[in-house]
């Protein structure tokens, strides 16, 4: 798939990303280069292959999942400017 100069325009539009009419070819090139590459990818047969997360195979310590609350609330509520009835006090932002 090639990408024309139309498409890379509306690639900078989308992106919020401002290209000058000289870049326009440019990055159509660039873009062109990395399809390209992507597309070799594609063409490697990686059906044999195991997904993985890591290079090593670690198995990582795990803790036992326990919802608590944390019974901090007076230390945190002790750091905010305003508090009441044991919630943040925060200023309107929508009148």
């Amino acid at each position: 798939m090639a990408l024309d100069d139309k498409t890379v325009r509306k690639i900078a539009r989308l992106a919020r990303i401002e290209v000058t009419e000289p870049e326009v070819a440019h990055y159509a090139k660039e873009l062109n280069h990395i399809l390209g590459w992507i597309e070799q990818l594609n063409e490697v047969d990686t059906k044999e292959v195991a997904p993985m997360t890591r290079v090593v195979d670690v198995k990582l310590p795990r803790r036992p999942d326990i919802v608590t609350d944390g019974d901090k609330q007076a230390d945190i509520l002790a750091n905010a400017p305003a508090t009441a009835a044991g919630y943040f006090v925060v200023p309107k932002v929508v009148e």
